[in-house]
């Protein structure tokens, strides 16, 4: 009886876990977290909170009565894949992909930290390889298409094409306007190069502690919308979790008022908050 009673026991435990993280898998990212160790490897910080307010000094001190409160590193998660796609029929390439582990995007060039916009949508509504046939070739011809067309680039019955639109019409990536379908995201920018463009090699450092920022997208979600993004021809060699350094610089203003920007340690320029928080 009691054993029964124990397996009773358990299975109501496995069945919450399973429950509770269906309903909040942010506090999962949040436990997985805390529980991973002390130690853990950043992009190495190429410019100091000394060299950038130096190089900002006239945009961040607007006059002599504004003046430097203590700089702040923080750290925010990125999965750094190495990566071969085929880049034409004769040719396949090697590189690297930086990926934000927070808002759901690929850094497509490191210099000027420019990213994608719809992969994190895409990985929140759980989009499978077939609905990206749709959404892949909408966004090549500029977001939106009519059905013909659709119809003629994909090459597949009317019944399943019809499925495909409709899976992404109900996960709310495609909104239809008569006879014509388009991306429903604010400036969709998913039609790349599955690459990171480098300056130079990136080097990472051990750490230990410091303020970091949980992720809100694991590894495997993020593995998982690259390969359903890219194709058959793209493959994952290795995958790392990496923290890229932020610099957080406070000015006081006249007032004692405080504004604090944000900054890329591994390329300088400035970060919007926006990109950061939201």
């Amino acid at each position: 009886m009691k054993r029964i009673v124990s397996l009773l026991l358990l299975f109501s435990i496995a069945a919450s876990g399973w429950w509770f993280d269906k309903i909040h898998p942010e506090y999962r990212t949040l436990v997985v977290d805390f529980l991973s160790p002390d130690n853990f490897h950043t992009l190495e910080i190429k410019y100091t909170a000394e060299q950038i307010m130096d190089t900002h000094t006239f945009a961040l001190l607007k006059s002599d009565e504004h003046k430097y409160l203590d700089s702040e590193i923080k750290y925010y998660p990125y999965l750094l894949m190495e990566v071969k796609y085929a880049q034409d029929k004769l040719h396949t390439n090697k590189g690297v992909i930086l990926w934000d582990m927070i808002d759901g995007e690929m850094v497509v060039n490191e210099q000027n930290w420019e990213k994608t916009s719809g992969f994190g949508d895409c990985i929140k509504a759980k989009v499978q390889k077939s609905e990206f046939k749709i959404l892949n070739l909408l966004a090549q011809r500029g977001g939106t298409m009519d059905r013909e067309h659709l119809s003629r680039h994909l090459l597949v019955e009317n019944e399943i094409l019809d499925s495909w639109i409709e899976s992404c019409r109900k996960k709310k990536l495609v909104v239809q306007s008569g006879n014509d379908y388009r991306l429903h995201m604010n400036s969709p920018k998913m039609y790349v190069t599955p690459e990171t463009t480098l300056d130079d090699k990136l080097v990472t450092k051990t750490f230990h502690k410091g303020g970091r920022l949980s992720r809100r997208f694991s590894q495997n979600e993020i593995k998982g919308i690259a390969q359903s993004a890219f194709g058959a021809d793209f493959v994952i060699n290795k995958s790392t979790k990496v923290y890229l350094p932020v610099c957080a610089i406070t000015v006081e203003n006249p007032d004692g008022s405080l504004h604090t920007s944000y900054w890329n340690t591994l390329n300088g320029k400035e970060l919007s908050f926006y990109t950061l928080f939201e």
